[in-house]
């Protein structure tokens, strides 16, 4: 039985669409054992407590990916707000095309680099969807 709307807790996650020379963007698969496995996302994670959304797309690009880049380098473009049976997800999406190193996964997934216009042969999470457009816009 899902919770009613008001008791779901809000979940703050910030993502990061990576954007390499020739205007494609790295997605990156959610390894097996993760709750929506196999389905590609952008770089990201929960913000910490004390953290803000850019503190945490800096933070979780060194983690996933061993890369550097700094809040300076990150831009806002869009957020995703979405309904999952639990909680309530709200993500901003900032673009970096500045950063320092090459992108390998740190955590087991699959990384792949994308033109935004193919983003959707990806299969990929319901809050990650909606931000696509935005994307091929922008690119």
């Amino acid at each position: 039985m899902s919770q009613p709307e008001e008791s779901k807790r809000l979940l703050l996650v910030a993502a990061c669409a990576l954007v390499d020379g020739d205007g494609r963007v790295l997605i990156a698969q959610r390894p097996e054992g993760k709750q929506l496995a196999g389905m590609w996302e952008f770089p990201g994670g929960k913000v910490e407590p004390g953290e803000t959304p850019e503190e945490t797309v800096v933070r979780e690009l060194r983690e996933e990916l061993a890369i550097e880049t700094k809040v300076a380098c990150l831009a806002p473009l869009t957020f995703a707000s979405h309904a999952y049976e639990s909680f309530n997800l709200l993500m901003p999406l900032f673009v970096c095309r500045r950063y320092w190193g090459i992108p390998q996964a740190q955590e087991g997934q699959a990384l792949k680099w994308v033109r935004p216009n193919k983003l959707r042969d990806y299969p990929m999470p319901p809050a990650d969807e909606p931000l696509i457009p935005f994307l091929i816009d922008l690119l």
